[in-house]
């Protein structure tokens, strides 16, 4: 591996990280710039409205609609996301993918989720810099209880 290469997965670390952190500071416009405008996202097993709701899917594609989504379902909650042991593939020099393990706590006006997973994600280099252009959150197990 040359140092590109190195450089370049370092980058995708870091885009993750601030991913992450700009979600949970709910930083909206520092959170868009993360992704491509054609970004496709799909987030499994999310916070439920109430005990009686099954888990679902949320399906959402381009920038514009990802941040609006996530931004309005992110109202009156405190979050912690947490990735880490990520699975980088370089696939060329402008693209890869990755997995990525991870954990987050939410807490919501009506309940404190937990969920535990993996982000399966693809990624492109334009301009000289990483952005996520594919999300798939898979979760494993999650715990809701109710106030």
């Amino acid at each position: 591996m040359n140092m590109e290469q190195h450089s370049d997965l370092e980058a995708i670390r870091q885009l993750k990280a601030q991913y992450f952190r700009f979600m949970d500071t709910q930083q909206w416009e520092r959170w868009r710039d993360c992704f491509t405008p054609d970004i496709s996202a799909c987030y499994e097993g999310g916070p439920r409205a109430d005990g009686d709701d099954q888990p679902h899917e949320n399906w959402v594609e381009g920038r514009e609609a990802l941040v609006e989504h996530v931004r309005s379902m992110m109202r009156g909650v405190k979050s912690i996301h947490q990735g880490f042991m990520p699975e980088i593939e370089l696939t060329s020099a402008t693209t890869a993918r990755a997995v990525w393990s991870m954990f987050d706590y939410l807490r919501l006006p009506t309940c404190n989720f937990k969920g535990w997973g993996h982000y399966h994600e693809d990624y492109v280099k334009a301009d000289g810099r990483w952005k996520i252009r594919k999300i798939h959150l898979t979760r494993l197990h999650t715990e809701q209880e109710w106030l």
